[in-house]
């Protein structure tokens, strides 16, 4: 056989290692777990928003969070991280227009250094959430709406099922059609590297969250030392979901039905910067791995409809049963996650081209790091982590100059 068949070959034997010992991550059925019972006592809840520049999509997603119905006490507190667009001013407005939970903005100041700026939000916010004695922390992205039976169908799994960590991955927005072709595709490639159900085992083979929606057990926080253990995590999802796992919490990751991000992607230049901007620091800095991950991308996504294609050119049947054949069960494997999205099923077999555009991300998100401009996102960039010295679990509400941060309660 020429190079090409054994080397469609290989491919297909990579895509029926996927579609059978991969944790079946093709398939969307991890949805909240449904417990036995509601809890005798609901316990207090405090949700934190950690928020910058963020004026465009609050009053879509402030008021969901405001309109819970949620039986047990809860209120929500909105860290303004820096915001130049007038965020803190405009989710006052918001709460001050709407009944339902009360509303504390808080303002922190810059992050100091060895922080990312979402963690140093998180760190204020925890720490008057801390105050207030809550049982569970909801930390969820302000682009994030909430169905108004969100927080108590999220407390019910936890209670119910003994969980320290609950999150769901939000359901982006898929509306333009460059987010048609990578959204999905997105949360296809998280759900392979992540498979789900080996996250949910009681013996769990992976551990990862999605941060746009966490609801964490306070006790189980305090005791991994969040957010100070993972300060400078820009993929801070995982690090936590790693931290709560590592002091033996258990956790639970799922698709979502309830909860919806409504941050819009309209360009493909945005989608982009999305995934370059974390996609190297996934690969942990490293050449060998990122030259792992293309030649592994081209392989397993790019290689079987150019061998099949080429195979038909050159007449070699084994390239063209081979490759069409893993073409064949790579779409067949994505067809779940775009009906979860609700989107046409003739965007299947264009997997390989999103595919081959998620390679140039990922070598782009690279070349930013050499370039000296890491990970950016709003008007920040963040260099490899360095490791310095622990601080300690929840810690005061004070400023950089020992004054405490201004805060509003609404």
């Amino acid at each position: 056989m020429s190079p090409l068949a054994w080397i469609a070959i290989a491919s297909l034997a990579v895509w029926a290692w996927l579609l059978l010992g991969q944790g079946f991550f093709w398939r969307t059925d991890q949805r909240l777990p449904v417990p036995a019972r509601t809890p005798e006592a609901w316990p207090r809840v405090v949700v934190v928003v950690p928020a910058r520049d963020e004026a465009e999509v609050l009053p879509l997603s402030l008021p969901s969070l405001l309109a819970q119905d949620y039986p047990g006490p809860a209120e929500v507190i909105l860290v303004d991280d820096g915001s130049t667009d007038g965020t803190g001013r405009i989710a006052e407005e918001l709460a001050a227009c709407q009944a339902g939970l009360p509303l504390t903005v808080v303002a922190p100041g810059e992050p100091e250094p060895g922080w990312t700026g979402k963690l140093w939000a998180l760190r204020h916010g925890t720490a008057l959430a801390q105050a207030r004695g809550p049982e569970f922390l909801l930390l969820t992205d302000a682009d994030i709406a909430h169905e108004p039976d969100s927080l108590r169908l999220l407390v019910e799994a936890a209670t119910g099922h003994d969980l320290d960590l609950v999150s769901q991955m939000a359901r982006l927005r898929v509306a333009s059609s460059w987010e048609r072709l990578i959204v999905p595709a997105f949360v296809y490639f998280f759900c392979q590297l992540y498979p789900f159900r080996w996250i949910n085992r009681r013996r769990p083979l992976a551990t990862a969250a999605a941060g746009g929606c966490v609801l964490l057990r306070t006790e189980a926080a305090k005791r991994a030392g969040v957010p100070e253990a993972i300060r400078q995590a820009v993929i801070d999802d995982v690090s936590l979901a790693r931290a709560v796992r590592g002091v033996g919490g258990r956790i639970w990751l799922g698709l979502a039905d309830r909860v919806d991000s409504v941050r819009p992607y309209p360009r493909l230049g945005d989608l982009w910067r999305m995934v370059s901007r974390s996609a190297y620091t996934q690969l942990r800095h490293s050449p060998a791995l990122l030259a792992g991950t293309v030649a592994g991308l081209a392989l397993v996504y790019l290689a079987p409809p150019a061998a099949l294609v080429a195979g038909l050119f050159t007449e070699d049947a084994p390239a063209v049963w081979a490759g069409g054949a893993a073409w064949a069960v790579m779409t067949f494997t994505y067809l779940p996650m775009l009906r979860y999205y609700r989107q046409p099923l003739w965007l299947g077999p264009l997997l390989p081209f999103t595919a081959f555009l998620y390679l140039l991300m990922t070598v782009d998100s690279a070349v930013r790091h050499y370039r000296g401009r890491g990970a950016a996102w709003k008007g920040r960039t963040y260099d490899r982590p360095e490791k310095s010295a622990p601080q300690r679990a929840f810690p005061d509400t004070r400023s950089n100059d020992g004054t405490p941060p201004q805060h509003r309660r609404h």
